[in-house]
């Protein structure tokens, strides 16, 4: 992929280019001119019209309803599209600068222009292997939603998160996280962008080098079976200790590292006290999304191990 120009809603805040934009009548005209894609705060929904009111610093910016979102097969605007964009970011172009009375100019503006463009000059060329950033929007039992440029949506489905499993995305994620993600699929017909985002967590030999037998470190419960319990150690690591009465899933626990298996991709844990404290596994990514822009192949099993766990991105 060469560089994006098409950001999840958020990104743009703050950047010189985008506070030129904002800076007055002069480069809100330059941003029409151009057809460059601003962003700026929905700060109110009108009630009758549905028409988003954006922040513009002393200009009055309205998004009409019709303009808030773009649809590739032409379905409506639902109402509840555009009152979810308040107190947020939006992208948008200029599309019209009068003198709304009183001295006052006032812009008209259009969301689904600018996710028109991102749709045809950007989605539509994604390949599985790409890696993108996103932005996680909302949270679902069955996996995140995740703008991927303009505001446009599209699924990490929970088994695709992490390799350690999850019972929910939540685990792993919160509503404005600034993420990267892999494209995983594309539908030929509908053209709809599926992600995932284990790929980029490191192989089983990466995460379990940050380990050593004989340690007790902290983790987190994923898993309770009957003969034994899930403790992931990182997001793309997981072992197994002995069972253990009074132990549920999402406990913190500490854990001591009996031993460590590459050939058989086991970790071999004892559970020291479960249920106490707090435990946080933070995000690290193996692969930089700065200087890696498509993966064709990815193999979390060490090459050691008879069991092969892999994506191979086509």
């Amino acid at each position: 992929m060469t560089d994006n120009l098409y950001l999840p809603e958020g990104y743009l805040t703050g950047t010189e280019e985008n506070e030129y934009c904002l800076s007055g009548v002069r480069g809100l005209r330059a941003a029409m001119e151009t057809g460059r894609i601003v962003e700026a705060y929905a700060t109110e929904c009108e009630s009758g019209t549905m028409d988003l009111r954006v922040d513009l610093r002393g200009i009055r910016g309205v998004i009409p309803r019709k303009e808030a979102v773009f649809s590739a097969d032409g379905s409506p605007v639902k109402d509840i599209a555009v009152i979810t964009r308040v107190a947020k970011p939006v992208c948008f172009k200029v599309i019209g600068l009068y003198d709304g009375g009183e001295g006052r100019p006032t812009a008209v503006l259009s969301r689904r222009a600018a996710q028109k463009e991102c749709a045809e000059r950007y989605v539509s060329k994604l390949r599985p292997g790409d890696v993108i950033p996103a932005a996680v929007t909302h949270l679902e039992p069955f996996g995140a939603f995740v703008d991927i440029g303009c505001g446009i949506v599209s699924l990490i489905t929970v088994d695709s998160i992490s390799v350690s499993r999850i019972s929910h995305p939540g685990d792993r994620f919160s509503p404005g996280d600034r993420i990267s993600a892999v494209v995983k699929s594309r539908d030929p017909e509908t053209g709809r962008i599926t992600l995932t985002h284990r790929e980029l967590l490191g192989t089983w030999e990466e995460n379990a080098a940050a380990f050593g037998a004989s340690r007790t470190v902290s983790g987190i419960v994923r898993g309770v079976e009957e003969y034994g319990v899930f403790v992931e150690l990182a997001p793309n690591l997981a072992g197994l200790a002995e069972p253990k009465e009074g132990v549920g899933e999402g406990d913190p626990c500490a854990v001591y590292i009996k031993s460590i298996i590459p050939e058989k991709m086991k970790i071999k844990l004892v559970l020291v006290d479960a249920g106490v404290g707090e435990v946080r596994l933070p995000v690290k990514y193996y692969v930089d999304p700065a200087t890696t822009k498509r993966m064709t192949r990815w193999r979390y099993s060490p090459e050691c191990c008879p069991r092969v766990i892999e994506t191979v991105f086509e």
